[in-house]
């Protein structure tokens, strides 16, 4: 019996004696301390911004492509002029006196849908743009540049082009749809007005054989105003000359 008491007595001794220590050092809880914290949101903070940057990057090497192409092809146009007194696509001694050119115009000074095909062609074979075009009355790759979207361009005499008036018939450069409307605004303001209804950079619907933009998705139709806060992807210019 008394053995018995001494083990009870001991086992209370040791019972009090861990409750003392859990008292004086409680157990670490499992968790994120506020540096570690701070860590993960640092991290956070870098990638988002990185993301962003990268973003910016993209949307001003897009913005750089085309306003690139725009001017090549007005630089071409006008050199082609200058050396044969005629119009690309209205040559009309262009498979004579253009090595390689597979398609005259009709010479009366405007470009008109068929010939308006046979531009880069002249261009191409003239050796103002690079890449090798070829004629042929269904527009492909082989016949015409595409934007740096995959939208065929086009340069033609139309009045397919918006206006705060009634538009007429002028020659322009198609950027060709699919083109995001913030980059177009973008461009807008780089080298015109930032309006598409005025100026010398238009708003389009010319669809290069696709979807057709809608004007009401891509510019405010009463102020001119691109929605380059709209998110919308298929958008479309024409530069007229």
């Amino acid at each position: 019996m008394a053995r018995i008491l001494q083990n009870v007595r001991r086992e209370i001794k040791n019972g009090e004696y861990k409750a003392m220590q859990n008292a004086r050092f409680p157990r670490r809880q499992a968790g994120f301390t506020l540096i570690e914290i701070a860590i993960v949101l640092v991290i956070i903070g870098l990638l988002l911004g990185g993301i962003l940057k990268g973003q910016e990057l993209i949307t001003s090497a897009r913005v750089k492509n085309i306003v690139a192409q725009i001017d090549g092809t007005k630089a071409a146009f006008f050199g082609f002029q200058d050396r044969y007194r005629a119009l690309p696509g209205d040559f009309n001694a262009a498979t004579t006196q253009i090595a390689g050119a597979t398609q005259n115009g009709d010479g009366n000074g405007v470009i008109n849908a068929t010939e308006s095909i046979a531009v880069w062609d002249h261009l191409s074979h003239a050796g103002f743009i690079n890449g090798t075009y070829v004629y042929n009355a269904t527009e492909s790759a082989a016949t015409t540049p595409n934007n740096p979207y995959g939208a065929r361009i086009q340069l033609i005499n139309d009045d397919t082009y918006a206006d705060a008036g009634t538009p007429t018939t002028r020659l322009n450069l198609k950027t060709g749809p699919q083109i995001p409307a913030a980059i177009l605004a973008e461009i807008d303001r780089k080298i015109d007005d930032g309006n598409a209804l005025r100026g010398n950079m238009r708003f389009s619907a010319y669809d290069a054989g696709g979807t057709a933009p809608t004007a009401a998705n891509c510019y405010n139709t009463t102020t001119g105003e691109w929605s380059g806060g709209s998110g919308e992807t298929n958008c479309g210019a024409a530069i007229l000359f």
